[in-house]
């Protein structure tokens, strides 16, 4: 394999690149066009070369990959750390190769085409709901301008809407009846887009075994089994299952100097969905009547909240184990 490491600041059409001869020493740098990038690689030997994990660095890193290189994917507050002086792309691409040079920087695994196609699914279906979310709160405050005062919650919200439409077209004018109108009627079609995400996700899950074996660990459910599976992929990015947790940032962080150490709040590193949807399972799994007996010794001693966390560091561990290890949950 060639010696040399390419770093590579990737954008939308124009692509800055930044290496050093390893022999020599002499520092390059260079801007190629989009559509010249594969040709200038496809020239080269095999070669090392880095990117930032942003926007399109997953489909870049596959296409290289099949030209026999080596591919590697850095944090992007990693690079940050690296970059120096006025921000432009050479500068970006300096930053990057330096924070290659550095070993005990994790990478980031290159995502399959069917990990990121599962994933979006998630993505799509999280923004269906969080817009569903604001059309209620935008409709409960437009009516509440007019005295008009709606329950909480979107299924309530509903439900007495069309209780008490009659009520209301008499307190609201027409014009805000329509507008009302048009959100009773986009919020059946964002349930209806959210459906059929879900059945989408549901399909999967019937063909793929590790999902139906992750399905089995109490606390995980269907959007967590399928959300799990294509952020691990088979698992080989991560070490051990206490390194996966770390990397969802479901451990304390800490701050300490002179030698005293002082542990805070959860790290909240990596992805904030998956965390969301473990501490959601776990919340379920704290609540549930018949508790695992750690989860209820641990309540004697600590709040909910911790013990929510502690079981969906928990889960993050088992989940690992499961897809990774190819282990079935007992």
């Amino acid at each position: 394999m060639n010696a040399t490491t390419y770093a590579i600041d990737t954008a939308k059409a124009v692509f800055q690149l930044h290496w050093v001869e390893p022999d020599t020493g002499v520092i390059h740098r260079r801007k190629l066009q989009r559509a010249k990038l594969m040709q200038f690689f496809a020239r080269l030997q095999p070669s090392r070369i880095l990117m930032e994990a942003c926007g399109g660095a997953h489909h870049w890193g596959r296409e290289l990959s099949k030209l026999g290189h080596h591919v590697e994917l850095l944090p992007p507050h990693k690079v940050k750390e690296s970059a120096s002086g006025n921000k432009d792309d050479a500068r970006d691409a300096r930053a990057i190769w330096v924070t290659g040079t550095q070993k005990d920087v994790r990478r980031v695994p290159i995502k399959t085409v069917e990990q990121q196609a599962e994933l979006f699914t998630h993505r799509v279906r999280s923004h269906w709901v969080s817009l569903r979310t604001a059309t209620v709160n935008q409709l409960r405050s437009m009516l509440y301008e007019y005295g008009v005062v709606a329950p909480k919650g979107r299924k309530k919200v509903l439900g007495w809407v069309r209780e008490h439409q009659a009520q209301i077209e008499q307190q609201v004018p027409p014009k805000v009846v329509q507008l009302m109108d048009q959100q009773l009627q986009a919020l059946r079609e964002l349930d209806e887009r959210i459906v059929v995400n879900e059945r989408t996700l549901q399909q999967a899950q019937r063909a793929d075994e590790t999902v139906r074996e992750l399905l089995k660990v109490p606390g995980i459910g269907p959007l967590g089994a399928s959300a799990l599976k294509a952020e691990l992929g088979d698992g080989s990015a991560w070490k051990s299952s206490r390194e996966f947790a770390c990397c969802r940032g479901l451990v304390p962080r800490h701050t300490g100097t002179g030698g005293k150490v002082r542990m805070g709040s959860i790290s909240k590193r990596g992805d904030p969905y998956l965390r969301t949807l473990l501490i959601h399972g776990a919340r379920n799994l704290v609540r549930a009547p018949q508790q695992p007996q750690w989860i209820a010794d641990m309540l004697r001693r600590r709040p909910f909240n911790v013990v929510a966390v502690a079981g969906a560091h928990k889960l993050a561990r088992i989940s690992w184990s499961i897809v990774a290890g190819g282990e079935t949950f007992d």
